[in-house]
């Protein structure tokens, strides 16, 4: 798999891309752990209320419960201090639905400010790397196996600009039809370092280049 350019200006700055894309996804991970610790502590004034009511409904009801041992008037003295205690645990179980309420949003606001940026990232970053591995991975290929670079010159009259053909020939088609071979091999150049390769120093041997059919002779 050819991951970068055999150009060296080029290279760098695909690497130097990679390590910011990297340090890029780092720093939104931090800042979204930030964020999450922070969103976290919207959690402590539940908690202490749950803690609070908690202690307090214990409390009452210890009281109750002492209260009822009271001959006599024991079950109507503790009544009070038994509906304080419901009170109290009501206002508990409110404390822990704040709790869980916080550390619910305090989740999904981290993994919302990590996801948004990254997946930005990889929307506009990842599409042009993998098709610049697929196509320098494919074209080394050819090079590898020693094929000519015709293909590599055709690909460049189809995909080039045509101000960009000119200053190499006026008729680069006509020059595939004659296999000018100096035409070609510039053709080809331009077409492997637009791919991010450069020619291999030992060519293959090249194949002679067929024109149109000539068509039957004139009497």
């Amino acid at each position: 798999m050819k991951l970068y350019a055999d150009m060296p200006a080029r290279r760098v700055g695909q690497v130097l891309t990679d390590v910011a894309a990297v340090a890029f996804v780092v720093v939104c991970l931090v800042v979204a752990r930030k964020v999450h610790e922070a969103a976290l502590k919207l959690a402590a004034p539940g908690r202490t209320i749950e803690s609070s009511a908690n202690d307090l409904a214990g409390r009452l009801r210890d009281a109750g419960s002492t209260l009822s041992d009271v001959p006599l008037v024991g079950d109507a003295a503790s009544k009070p201090f038994d509906g304080a205690s419901g009170a109290a645990e009501g206002l508990a179980t409110g404390g822990e639905n704040l709790v869980r309420a916080a550390t619910t949003f305090a989740n999904w606001i981290g993994v919302t400010v990590f996801l948004i940026p990254v997946l930005l990232l990889l929307i506009y970053y990842l599409p042009a790397r993998v098709r610049f591995v697929r196509r320098a991975t494919a074209g080394q290929r050819f090079i590898d196996s020693g094929a000519d670079l015709d293909l590599f010159a055709l690909r460049a009259m189809a995909h080039q600009p045509l101000h960009v053909l000119a200053r190499i020939d006026d008729d680069p088609a006509g020059a595939w039809r004659r296999g000018d071979v100096a035409v070609l091999d510039r053709l080809a150049e331009l077409e492997l370092r637009d791919v991010g390769l450069r020619p291999p120093r030992v060519r293959g041997p090249r194949r002679p280049t067929s024109g149109p059919p000539s068509g039957p002779p004139r009497p």
